[in-house]
Protein backbone atom coordinates (compact mmCIF):
# COMPACT_ATOMS: atom_id res chain seq x y z
CA UNK A 1 0.00 0.00 0.00
CA UNK A 2 0.56 3.67 0.01
CA UNK A 3 2.34 4.77 2.85
CA UNK A 4 2.82 8.70 1.81
CA UNK A 5 1.52 11.49 4.05
CA UNK A 6 0.43 14.43 3.18
CA UNK A 7 0.11 17.64 5.41
CA UNK A 8 -2.44 19.97 4.66
CA UNK A 9 -3.11 22.81 7.51
CA UNK A 10 -6.28 24.30 5.58
CA UNK A 11 -7.74 20.82 6.23
CA UNK A 12 -6.44 19.81 9.43
CA UNK A 13 -7.98 23.24 10.63
CA UNK A 14 -11.61 22.53 8.89
CA UNK A 15 -12.14 19.09 10.16
CA UNK A 16 -10.21 19.45 14.08
CA UNK A 17 -12.92 18.33 16.41
CA UNK A 18 -13.01 15.94 19.25
CA UNK A 19 -13.07 13.00 19.46
CA UNK A 20 -12.06 8.89 20.35
CA UNK A 21 -8.79 7.13 19.73
CA UNK A 22 -10.58 3.76 19.16
CA UNK A 23 -8.07 1.68 21.33
CA UNK A 24 -11.30 0.14 21.46
CA UNK A 25 -14.55 0.19 19.98
CA UNK A 26 -16.89 0.85 21.75
CA UNK A 27 -14.68 3.18 23.48
CA UNK A 28 -14.68 3.61 27.71
CA UNK A 29 -17.50 5.82 27.73
CA UNK A 30 -20.14 2.97 26.87
CA UNK A 31 -18.94 0.42 29.65
CA UNK A 32 -21.32 -0.25 32.78
CA UNK A 33 -21.47 -2.16 35.97
CA UNK A 34 -23.81 -4.71 34.48
CA UNK A 35 -19.90 -6.62 33.22
CA UNK A 36 -19.33 -8.06 36.52
CA UNK A 37 -16.66 -10.48 37.49
CA UNK A 38 -18.90 -12.96 37.49
CA UNK A 39 -19.88 -12.03 33.69
CA UNK A 40 -15.95 -11.76 32.72
CA UNK A 41 -15.74 -15.30 34.50
CA UNK A 42 -17.77 -16.84 31.85
CA UNK A 43 -16.52 -14.90 28.68
CA UNK A 44 -13.09 -16.08 29.41
CA UNK A 45 -13.99 -19.51 30.12
CA UNK A 46 -15.88 -19.55 26.68
CA UNK A 47 -12.86 -18.04 25.35
CA UNK A 48 -10.93 -21.67 25.90
CA UNK A 49 -12.47 -23.36 23.12
CA UNK A 50 -10.24 -21.45 20.30
CA UNK A 51 -7.31 -21.49 22.76
CA UNK A 52 -5.58 -18.67 20.69
CA UNK A 53 -2.81 -16.52 22.29
CA UNK A 54 -3.08 -14.32 25.16
CA UNK A 55 -1.65 -10.55 25.41
CA UNK A 56 -0.77 -9.78 29.17
CA UNK A 57 -0.83 -6.00 30.38
CA UNK A 58 0.53 -4.93 34.29
CA UNK A 59 -0.58 -1.73 35.26
CA UNK A 60 2.40 -0.30 37.38
CA UNK A 61 0.68 3.15 39.15
CA UNK A 62 3.60 4.41 40.68
CA UNK A 63 5.79 7.88 39.97
CA UNK A 64 8.30 9.35 41.81
CA UNK A 65 7.60 12.70 40.73
CA UNK A 66 4.39 14.10 38.62
CA UNK A 67 4.64 15.20 35.31
CA UNK A 68 1.98 17.99 34.79
CA UNK A 69 1.11 17.51 31.61
CA UNK A 70 0.15 13.50 32.56
CA UNK A 71 -3.50 12.50 32.28
CA UNK A 72 -2.65 8.32 33.25
CA UNK A 73 -3.76 6.82 36.30
CA UNK A 74 -0.97 7.01 39.04
CA UNK A 75 0.43 7.55 42.24
CA UNK A 76 3.40 10.00 42.97
CA UNK A 77 5.12 9.13 45.83
CA UNK A 78 8.65 8.72 47.02
CA UNK A 79 7.79 6.06 49.18
CA UNK A 80 9.21 2.63 47.52
CA UNK A 81 8.10 0.87 49.89
CA UNK A 82 4.10 1.50 48.46
CA UNK A 83 4.92 -1.20 45.90
CA UNK A 84 5.28 -4.10 47.63
CA UNK A 85 2.01 -4.15 49.20
CA UNK A 86 0.56 -3.71 45.69
CA UNK A 87 2.63 -5.95 43.68
CA UNK A 88 1.57 -8.30 46.35
CA UNK A 89 -2.23 -7.90 45.19
CA UNK A 90 -1.02 -7.57 41.74
CA UNK A 91 1.03 -11.56 42.65
CA UNK A 92 -2.82 -13.07 43.83
CA UNK A 93 -4.58 -10.90 40.61
CA UNK A 94 -2.07 -12.98 38.34
CA UNK A 95 -3.06 -16.35 40.31
CA UNK A 96 -7.08 -16.13 39.84
CA UNK A 97 -6.73 -14.62 35.82
CA UNK A 98 -4.26 -17.40 35.46
CA UNK A 99 -6.91 -20.11 36.51
CA UNK A 100 -9.14 -18.89 34.08
CA UNK A 101 -7.68 -19.21 31.10
CA UNK A 102 -5.82 -22.90 29.55
CA UNK A 103 -2.71 -23.42 30.20
CA UNK A 104 -1.72 -24.01 26.66
CA UNK A 105 -2.55 -20.54 25.40
CA UNK A 106 0.68 -18.94 25.12
CA UNK A 107 1.20 -15.30 26.18
CA UNK A 108 2.56 -13.68 22.45
CA UNK A 109 2.40 -10.01 23.81
CA UNK A 110 3.55 -8.68 27.23
CA UNK A 111 3.61 -5.28 27.86
CA UNK A 112 4.36 -2.94 31.75
CA UNK A 113 3.03 0.58 31.61
CA UNK A 114 2.13 3.10 34.25
CA UNK A 115 2.41 5.34 36.35
CA UNK A 116 6.40 4.29 36.34
CA UNK A 117 7.25 0.49 35.85
CA UNK A 118 10.38 0.91 36.69
CA UNK A 119 9.30 2.72 40.02
CA UNK A 120 9.66 -1.15 41.48
CA UNK A 121 13.07 -2.95 42.99
CA UNK A 122 14.83 -5.13 40.67
CA UNK A 123 13.76 -7.59 42.77
CA UNK A 124 10.68 -7.36 42.62
CA UNK A 125 10.70 -7.48 38.95
CA UNK A 126 12.23 -10.27 39.10
CA UNK A 127 9.67 -11.87 41.12
CA UNK A 128 6.93 -10.77 39.40
CA UNK A 129 8.07 -11.80 35.95
CA UNK A 130 8.86 -14.99 37.75
CA UNK A 131 4.93 -15.25 39.14
CA UNK A 132 3.77 -14.48 35.81
CA UNK A 133 5.72 -17.58 34.33
CA UNK A 134 4.23 -19.60 37.09
CA UNK A 135 0.46 -18.82 36.50
CA UNK A 136 0.85 -18.39 32.25
CA UNK A 137 2.89 -19.97 29.34
CA UNK A 138 5.73 -17.19 28.64
CA UNK A 139 7.41 -17.49 25.25
CA UNK A 140 11.33 -19.33 26.37
CA UNK A 141 12.67 -17.85 23.11
CA UNK A 142 12.40 -14.60 22.48
CA UNK A 143 9.19 -14.66 19.74
CA UNK A 144 6.99 -12.82 22.29
CA UNK A 145 6.59 -9.31 21.90
CA UNK A 146 7.22 -7.95 25.35
CA UNK A 147 7.53 -4.47 26.03
CA UNK A 148 8.14 -1.77 28.99
CA UNK A 149 7.69 1.96 29.27
CA UNK A 150 10.91 3.30 30.76
CA UNK A 151 11.48 6.49 32.33
CA UNK A 152 15.07 7.16 31.78
CA UNK A 153 15.96 9.05 35.10
CA UNK A 154 14.68 5.90 36.70
CA UNK A 155 17.17 3.55 35.47
CA UNK A 156 20.50 2.35 35.32
CA UNK A 157 22.45 -0.06 32.77
CA UNK A 158 21.72 -3.15 35.54
CA UNK A 159 18.12 -2.12 35.30
CA UNK A 160 18.28 -2.60 31.46
CA UNK A 161 20.41 -5.46 31.53
CA UNK A 162 18.32 -7.06 34.05
CA UNK A 163 14.74 -6.28 31.86
CA UNK A 164 16.46 -7.93 29.31
CA UNK A 165 17.26 -10.88 31.17
CA UNK A 166 13.44 -11.15 32.55
CA UNK A 167 12.32 -11.40 28.86
CA UNK A 168 11.37 -7.90 27.29
CA UNK A 169 12.53 -7.00 24.15
CA UNK A 170 10.97 -3.74 23.23
CA UNK A 171 11.22 -0.39 25.17
CA UNK A 172 9.47 2.90 24.92
CA UNK A 173 11.45 5.71 26.06
CA UNK A 174 9.82 8.91 27.49
CA UNK A 175 11.20 12.12 26.75
CA UNK A 176 8.75 14.91 25.80
CA UNK A 177 11.03 17.41 25.08
CA UNK A 178 14.24 18.28 25.99
CA UNK A 179 14.47 22.04 26.04
CA UNK A 180 15.33 23.50 29.88
CA UNK A 181 12.35 25.70 30.14
CA UNK A 182 9.69 23.47 28.68
CA UNK A 183 11.07 20.81 30.95
CA UNK A 184 10.49 22.88 33.78
CA UNK A 185 7.19 24.20 32.85
CA UNK A 186 6.03 20.65 33.34
CA UNK A 187 7.55 19.47 36.14
CA UNK A 188 9.88 16.65 34.26
CA UNK A 189 13.57 17.26 34.50
CA UNK A 190 15.36 15.04 32.31
CA UNK A 191 18.78 15.56 30.82
CA UNK A 192 19.89 14.23 27.58
CA UNK A 193 22.69 12.49 28.60
CA UNK A 194 20.28 9.89 31.08
CA UNK A 195 17.92 9.33 28.15
CA UNK A 196 20.87 8.63 25.85
CA UNK A 197 22.28 6.34 28.43
CA UNK A 198 18.78 4.56 28.37
CA UNK A 199 18.78 3.84 24.69
CA UNK A 200 22.47 2.97 24.49
CA UNK A 201 22.21 0.67 27.09
CA UNK A 202 18.77 -1.22 25.43
CA UNK A 203 20.66 -1.07 22.07
CA UNK A 204 23.44 -2.90 23.91
CA UNK A 205 21.83 -5.99 25.17
CA UNK A 206 19.90 -6.37 22.60
CA UNK A 207 16.19 -4.38 23.04
CA UNK A 208 14.42 -5.66 19.39
CA UNK A 209 13.04 -1.98 19.28
CA UNK A 210 13.28 1.06 21.13
CA UNK A 211 10.34 4.00 20.50
CA UNK A 212 10.83 7.64 21.81
CA UNK A 213 7.64 9.45 23.00
CA UNK A 214 7.71 13.22 22.04
CA UNK A 215 4.45 15.58 22.86
CA UNK A 216 3.85 18.71 21.26
CA UNK A 217 1.78 21.23 22.67
CA UNK A 218 3.37 22.07 26.26
CA UNK A 219 3.74 24.85 27.28
CA UNK A 220 6.62 27.25 25.90
CA UNK A 221 7.27 25.23 23.06
CA UNK A 222 8.07 26.82 19.55
CA UNK A 223 9.34 25.19 16.22
CA UNK A 224 12.63 26.34 17.01
CA UNK A 225 13.01 24.78 19.91
CA UNK A 226 11.01 21.42 19.56
CA UNK A 227 13.21 21.71 16.24
CA UNK A 228 16.17 21.08 18.55
CA UNK A 229 14.68 18.44 20.09
CA UNK A 230 13.93 16.47 16.91
CA UNK A 231 17.62 17.20 15.75
CA UNK A 232 18.80 15.05 18.88
CA UNK A 233 16.24 12.40 18.78
CA UNK A 234 16.70 12.12 15.22
CA UNK A 235 20.73 11.46 15.67
CA UNK A 236 20.17 8.53 17.81
CA UNK A 237 18.30 7.01 15.02
CA UNK A 238 14.71 5.29 17.05
CA UNK A 239 13.21 2.09 15.57
CA UNK A 240 9.84 4.30 16.42
CA UNK A 241 8.67 7.27 17.03
CA UNK A 242 5.73 8.55 19.17
CA UNK A 243 4.62 12.06 18.98
CA UNK A 244 1.52 13.26 20.97
CA UNK A 245 -0.71 16.57 20.96
CA UNK A 246 -0.77 17.32 24.50
CA UNK A 247 -4.49 17.89 25.15
CA UNK A 248 -5.42 20.74 27.96
CA UNK A 249 -7.72 19.01 30.25
CA UNK A 250 -7.30 20.29 33.44
CA UNK A 251 -11.49 19.76 34.82
CA UNK A 252 -10.34 15.90 33.89
CA UNK A 253 -6.54 15.80 34.81
CA UNK A 254 -5.59 17.82 38.41
CA UNK A 255 -1.96 18.05 37.48
CA UNK A 256 -2.73 19.93 34.45
CA UNK A 257 -3.87 22.62 36.73
CA UNK A 258 -0.30 23.25 37.86
CA UNK A 259 0.14 24.42 34.17
CA UNK A 260 0.28 28.16 33.15
CA UNK A 261 -2.17 28.20 30.07
CA UNK A 262 -0.42 31.70 29.26
CA UNK A 263 2.51 29.53 27.78
CA UNK A 264 0.69 27.03 25.89
CA UNK A 265 1.12 27.45 22.30
CA UNK A 266 -1.65 29.06 20.25
CA UNK A 267 -3.25 26.39 17.50
CA UNK A 268 -1.64 28.22 15.07
CA UNK A 269 1.39 27.49 16.61
CA UNK A 270 0.94 23.65 17.51
CA UNK A 271 -0.25 22.98 13.81
CA UNK A 272 3.04 24.71 13.03
CA UNK A 273 4.98 22.38 15.39
CA UNK A 274 3.24 18.88 13.70
CA UNK A 275 3.82 20.50 10.22
CA UNK A 276 7.38 20.57 10.62
CA UNK A 277 7.39 17.52 13.16
CA UNK A 278 6.21 15.58 9.96
CA UNK A 279 8.20 16.92 7.25
CA UNK A 280 11.26 16.12 9.13
CA UNK A 281 10.71 12.64 9.81
CA UNK A 282 9.63 12.05 6.69
CA UNK A 283 12.70 13.37 5.43
CA UNK A 284 14.25 11.10 7.48
CA UNK A 285 12.84 8.09 6.20
CA UNK A 286 9.85 7.37 8.90
CA UNK A 287 6.60 6.00 7.75
CA UNK A 288 3.40 7.74 9.20
CA UNK A 289 1.33 4.41 10.89
CA UNK A 290 -1.47 6.50 12.04
CA UNK A 291 -2.52 8.16 15.75
CA UNK A 292 0.76 9.95 16.09
CA UNK A 293 2.94 6.93 15.25
CA UNK A 294 5.62 6.67 13.26
CA UNK A 295 8.15 4.31 12.37
CA UNK A 296 11.20 2.95 10.03
CA UNK A 297 9.77 1.24 6.58
CA UNK A 298 11.04 -1.98 7.86
CA UNK A 299 9.88 -1.67 11.27
CA UNK A 300 7.19 -4.59 11.85
CA UNK A 301 4.52 -1.77 12.07
CA UNK A 302 5.03 -0.30 9.01
CA UNK A 303 5.65 -3.79 7.40
CA UNK A 304 1.99 -5.22 8.92
CA UNK A 305 0.52 -2.03 7.77
CA UNK A 306 1.57 -2.64 4.28
CA UNK A 307 0.20 -6.58 3.98
CA UNK A 308 -3.09 -5.03 5.73
CA UNK A 309 -2.77 -7.06 9.06
CA UNK A 310 -1.64 -3.94 11.73
CA UNK A 311 -4.71 -4.14 14.71
CA UNK A 312 -4.75 -1.63 17.85
CA UNK A 313 -5.49 -2.18 21.20
CA UNK A 314 -5.21 -0.50 24.79
CA UNK A 315 -1.16 -1.05 24.43
CA UNK A 316 -1.62 1.04 21.15
CA UNK A 317 -0.17 -0.62 17.56
CA UNK A 318 0.35 -4.38 17.34
CA UNK A 319 0.75 -7.26 14.90
CA UNK A 320 -1.14 -9.78 17.69
CA UNK A 321 -4.67 -8.95 16.70
CA UNK A 322 -6.05 -12.23 17.76
CA UNK A 323 -5.12 -12.03 21.26
CA UNK A 324 -7.28 -11.95 24.31
CA UNK A 325 -5.91 -8.78 26.20
CA UNK A 326 -5.89 -9.35 30.38
CA UNK A 327 -5.52 -6.27 31.97
CA UNK A 328 -4.00 -6.46 35.39
CA UNK A 329 -3.65 -3.91 37.76
CA UNK A 330 -5.79 -0.86 39.53
CA UNK A 331 -7.87 0.57 36.28
CA UNK A 332 -6.47 -1.74 33.84
CA UNK A 333 -8.84 -2.61 30.28
CA UNK A 334 -8.88 -5.92 29.17
CA UNK A 335 -10.29 -7.39 26.05
CA UNK A 336 -11.17 -10.98 26.53
CA UNK A 337 -14.18 -12.52 23.89
CA UNK A 338 -16.11 -9.95 22.24
CA UNK A 339 -15.83 -7.72 25.78
CA UNK A 340 -14.09 -5.45 27.41
CA UNK A 341 -13.54 -5.20 31.30
CA UNK A 342 -12.14 -2.90 33.26
CA UNK A 343 -10.49 -3.30 36.76
CA UNK A 344 -11.58 -0.77 39.73
CA UNK A 345 -10.00 2.74 40.24
CA UNK A 346 -8.64 3.03 43.64
CA UNK A 347 -5.88 1.31 45.44
CA UNK A 348 -8.47 0.49 48.54
CA UNK A 349 -11.05 -0.80 46.41
CA UNK A 350 -8.61 -3.40 44.64
CA UNK A 351 -6.89 -4.20 47.74
CA UNK A 352 -10.39 -5.30 48.84
CA UNK A 353 -11.61 -7.00 45.89
CA UNK A 354 -8.25 -9.09 45.58
CA UNK A 355 -7.84 -9.67 49.64
CA UNK A 356 -11.48 -11.00 49.16
CA UNK A 357 -10.45 -13.46 46.40
CA UNK A 358 -12.48 -11.66 43.58
CA UNK A 359 -11.20 -10.54 40.32
CA UNK A 360 -11.67 -6.80 40.62
CA UNK A 361 -13.04 -6.27 37.45
CA UNK A 362 -16.04 -3.65 38.04
CA UNK A 363 -17.46 -2.58 34.32
CA UNK A 364 -17.50 -2.98 30.90
CA UNK A 365 -19.17 -4.17 27.93
CA UNK A 366 -20.37 -7.28 25.89
CA UNK A 367 -20.27 -6.77 22.55
CA UNK A 368 -23.30 -7.10 20.35
CA UNK A 369 -23.27 -8.15 16.61
CA UNK A 370 -23.26 -4.51 15.50
CA UNK A 371 -20.84 -3.53 17.72
CA UNK A 372 -18.82 -6.26 16.52
CA UNK A 373 -18.85 -5.40 12.45
CA UNK A 374 -18.19 -1.55 13.33
CA UNK A 375 -15.56 -2.30 15.30
CA UNK A 376 -13.98 -4.41 12.51
CA UNK A 377 -14.88 -0.88 10.46
CA UNK A 378 -12.73 1.07 12.22
CA UNK A 379 -9.65 -0.91 13.14
CA UNK A 380 -9.24 -1.64 9.95
CA UNK A 381 -9.73 2.02 8.66
CA UNK A 382 -7.45 2.97 11.47
CA UNK A 383 -4.79 0.65 10.93
CA UNK A 384 -4.36 0.10 7.22
CA UNK A 385 -6.11 3.07 6.06
CA UNK A 386 -8.43 1.43 3.70
CA UNK A 387 -11.41 -1.09 4.10
CA UNK A 388 -12.86 -3.84 1.33
CA UNK A 389 -16.29 -3.01 1.33
CA UNK A 390 -17.10 -6.51 -0.44
CA UNK A 391 -14.86 -8.71 2.04
CA UNK A 392 -17.46 -6.82 5.06
CA UNK A 393 -20.11 -7.91 3.28
CA UNK A 394 -19.18 -11.44 2.81
CA UNK A 395 -17.92 -11.83 6.50
CA UNK A 396 -21.03 -10.15 8.28
CA UNK A 397 -24.05 -10.98 5.73
CA UNK A 398 -24.84 -7.34 4.84
CA UNK A 399 -25.39 -5.36 1.94
CA UNK A 400 -22.74 -2.62 2.95
CA UNK A 401 -24.36 0.30 1.31
CA UNK A 402 -27.94 -0.36 3.10
CA UNK A 403 -26.40 -1.55 6.51
CA UNK A 404 -24.93 2.18 6.84
CA UNK A 405 -27.25 4.36 4.48
CA UNK A 406 -26.44 7.08 7.40
CA UNK A 407 -23.22 7.09 7.13
CA UNK A 408 -23.14 7.48 3.38
CA UNK A 409 -23.99 11.11 3.08
CA UNK A 410 -20.70 11.88 5.76
CA UNK A 411 -18.88 9.71 3.36
CA UNK A 412 -19.46 11.94 0.71
CA UNK A 413 -18.31 15.14 3.05
CA UNK A 414 -14.97 13.47 3.33
CA UNK A 415 -15.11 12.62 -0.28
CA UNK A 416 -15.57 15.94 -1.53
CA UNK A 417 -12.70 17.34 0.72
CA UNK A 418 -10.22 15.05 -0.48
CA UNK A 419 -9.51 12.80 3.04
CA UNK A 420 -10.72 9.46 1.29
CA UNK A 421 -12.03 7.90 -1.96
CA UNK A 422 -15.26 5.99 -1.76
CA UNK A 423 -16.55 3.39 -4.11
CA UNK A 424 -18.57 0.17 -4.64
CA UNK A 425 -15.58 -1.67 -3.48
CA UNK A 426 -13.44 0.24 -0.79
CA UNK A 427 -12.80 3.06 0.94
CA UNK A 428 -9.36 4.40 1.12
CA UNK A 429 -8.11 6.90 2.89
CA UNK A 430 -5.74 9.69 0.88
CA UNK A 431 -2.62 11.05 1.71
CA UNK A 432 -3.97 14.60 2.36
CA UNK A 433 -6.48 12.70 5.17
CA UNK A 434 -4.11 10.14 7.26
CA UNK A 435 -3.76 12.72 9.95
CA UNK A 436 -7.59 13.18 10.39
CA UNK A 437 -8.23 9.41 10.40
CA UNK A 438 -10.17 9.69 13.29
CA UNK A 439 -12.87 11.82 11.40
CA UNK A 440 -13.50 8.42 9.38
CA UNK A 441 -13.73 6.20 11.83
CA UNK A 442 -16.34 8.74 13.60
CA UNK A 443 -18.28 8.37 10.77
CA UNK A 444 -18.98 4.45 11.71
CA UNK A 445 -19.32 5.21 15.44
CA UNK A 446 -22.94 4.97 15.99
CA UNK A 447 -22.62 5.65 20.03
CA UNK A 448 -21.63 9.61 18.77
CA UNK A 449 -24.64 9.82 17.29
CA UNK A 450 -27.08 12.00 19.13
CA UNK A 451 -24.34 12.04 22.12
CA UNK A 452 -24.60 15.15 24.15
CA UNK A 453 -20.77 15.39 24.98
CA UNK A 454 -17.94 14.32 23.84
CA UNK A 455 -15.38 13.40 26.62
CA UNK A 456 -12.65 13.21 24.16
CA UNK A 457 -9.36 15.12 22.97
CA UNK A 458 -9.16 17.02 19.83
CA UNK A 459 -8.20 15.02 16.62
CA UNK A 460 -4.93 17.58 16.41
Amino acid sequence: MDQSLVFDPDLIKRHDKSGPRYTSYPTAVQFHEGLDEAEYRRIAAATNADTKALSLYFHIPFCDTVCFYCGCNKIATKDRSKAAPYLQRVHRELEMQGELFDRSRVVDQLHWGGGTPTFISHQEMRELMAKTRECFQLHEDDTGEYSIEIDPREVRSETISLLRELGFNRMSLGVQDFDPMVQKAVNRIQTEAETMAALEGARKVGFKSISIDLIYGLPLQTVKNFGKTLDKVLAVDPDRLSVFNYAHLPDMFKPQRRINEQELPSAAVKLDILQMTVERLESAGYVYIGMDHFAKPDDELAIAQRKGQLYRNFQGYSTHAECDLVGLGVTSIGKVGNSYSQNVRTMDEYYQRIDAGHIPVFRGIELNDDDILRRDVITRLICNFELDKRDIESVYGIDFANYFSTELPELAQLQDDGLITSDEASIKVLPAGRFLIRNVCMVFDRYLRGAKERRFSKVI
